[in-house]
C-alpha cells in the first residue's frame, strides 16, 4: 500500500505508526497494495472549513474522509482494483478532547478515527442502526488486532 501521512499540526505524529495501521485496516480488507491513500492531520480552522464546505456543519470535526477512486472491500480470492482510495483528514485538537471525554489517549483516539475514516472511504456508513452495528463491530476488530500484532 501507498500510504502517505502529511502533518499540517504541531501535534506530534508518528507517521509510521498510522501508515502501519493503514496498511493493516487495508489489507485485511483485501485492497490491492497498488491501493494509494492520504492521511492528513489538520488544525481546526481549516477542518471547519471543510465541515462546512463538504457537510454544511459549523465548526471543526473530528474526521473526514473523502473518496476518490470508490473502491470496495475485496475478498481473499479477488482484492479490489488499484487505484486511488482518497484522503482521511482528522484534527488532533479535536480527538484530544474527545480522548479525554473517552478516557484513552489521543493517539488511541486518532488511531480510532483513522480507521473509521478508511471504512467511510470502503463505502462503510453508519446512518442506519445495523449499518453502524457492523461498521463499529468491524472498525473495534480491526484496532484492536493492529494493536494486538504491535504489541500494544
Amino acid at each position: 500500500m501507498t500510504t502517505e501521512v502529511i502533518n499540517e499540526t504541531t501535534t506530534s505524529i508518528d507517521a509510521a505508526e498510522f501508515a502501519a495501521l493503514a496498511d493493516h485496516v487495508l489489507s485485511a480488507m483485501h485492497v490491492n497494495p497498488l491501493a494509494e491513500l492520504n492521511i492528513l492531520f489538520i488544525d481546526p480552522e481549516p477542518m471547519a472549513e471543510l465541515h462546512v464546505r463538504w457537510l454544511d456543519l459549523e465548526g471543526p470535526t473530528d474526521v473526514m474522509s473523502f473518496p476518490m477512486d470508490e473502491l470496495r472491500p475485496g475478498t481473499a480470492e479477488n482484492e479490489t482494483p488499484p487505484g486511488t482510495l482518497g484522503d482521511v483528514v482528522l484534527c488532533p485538537q479535536v480527538a484530544a478532547k474527545q480522548a479525554l471525554e473517552a478516557g484513552h489517549s489521543a493517539v488511541e483516539e486518532m488511531l480510532l478515527l483513522t480507521v473509521h475514516g478508511i471504512l467511510h472511504l470502503l463505502g462503510y456508513d453508519h446512518v442506519e442502526p445495523e449499518e453502524k452495528q457492523e461498521m463499529f463491530a468491524l472498525q473495534r476488530t480491526l484496532l484492536l488486532t493492529f494493536l494486538a500484532e504491535r504489541g500494544k
